[in-house]
C-alpha cells in the first residue's frame, strides 16, 4: 500500500489502483452520511477532485491521486456512506482505476512514512 498526503490509501491489485480514504481521514470527519463517487469510464488528472464526502462535521473532496481512467467505483458506499467510519481501509474503497503510468505511485510514503507523519 502507498499513501498520499492527503489521506488517502492506495493498493495495487494487478494492472489496477484501489484508492480510499484512512483510518485517520475517517475518524477527522466524523461520521459519514453521503459519499458521491465518479461515473466508470471517466479520464482523471492527478488532483481532479473526483469524489465528495459529506460528514455530520464538514464536506470534503477527494482528488485523484494520479492519472488514468476510472474503471470500477464502490457502488456500496451509495447505500451505506457508514462503511468509511466502519471499515475505510478495507470494504469502503472508493474507486479502481487504470493508472497510465504506475511509476506515479513511487512519489508516495509507505505505511510507515504515513503513520510518522500523522503523529
Amino acid at each position: 500500500m502507498k499513501f498520499t498526503e492527503d489521506h488517502e490509501w492506495l493498493n495495487v491489485e494487478g494492472d489496477l489502483v484501489v484508492v480510499g480514504i484512512t483510518e485517520h481521514a475517517s475518524t477527522q470527519l466524523g461520521d459519514v452520511v453521503f459519499v458521491e463517487l465518479p461515473e466508470p469510464e471517466t479520464q482523471v488528472s492527478k488532483g481532479d477532485e473526483i469524489v465528495v464526502i459529506e460528514s455530520v462535521k464538514a464536506a470534503s473532496d477527494i482528488a485523484a491521486p494520479v492519472d488514468g481512467e476510472i474503471v470500477e467505483v464502490n457502488d456500496a458506499l451509495a447505500d451505506n456512506p457508514g462503511l468509511v467510519n466502519e471499515d475505510a481501509m478495507g470494504s469502503a474503497w472508493f474507486f479502481k482505476m487504470k493508472v497510465e503510468d504506475m511509476s506515479q505511485l513511487d512519489a508516495f510514503m509507505s505505511e510507515d512514512e504515513y503513520n510518522d507523519m500523522v503523529e
